[in-house]
């Protein structure tokens, strides 16, 4: 049997709840209420990233390998139009996914600090 991704993340986190409740059982609503507002602040940074960028989502930049048409967003197979900076598929789904991880992960130290 195949374990789930990030199982051992996952154990090492429990492991450590269950620590902190046995050792320091006046902590653990601190921990979960801190563990609720980071978690909140990743889904708030992911939703303000699709909101900002409504044309820009990571997804719609995956080339297709199969012969399918060209990307409709970056260009790819179309000549680029002067006004128009040409960014293959590759390079724009890398900056649209490092665009969205420091947007939530910028939400989520936010969140965490003023916490």
């Amino acid at each position: 049997m195949k374990l789930p991704r990030l199982f051992w993340w996952l154990f090492a986190t429990v492991v450590l709840l269950a620590f902190i409740g046995l050792f320091y059982p006046t902590q653990l609503p601190v921990s979960l209420y801190k563990l609720s507002l980071v978690t909140m602040a990743g889904v708030i940074g992911y939703w303000l990233d699709r909101s900002l960028f409504p044309y820009a989502r990571p997804d719609s930049f995956i080339e297709p390998d199969d012969g399918a048409e060209p990307c409709k967003e970056c260009g790819v197979g179309e000549p680029a139009d002067g006004d128009r900076a040409y960014m293959p598929c590759s390079i724009a789904f890398a900056a649209a996914m490092l665009r969205r991880a420091l947007i939530v992960g910028c939400a989520m130290i936010a969140i965490g600090l003023g916490a």
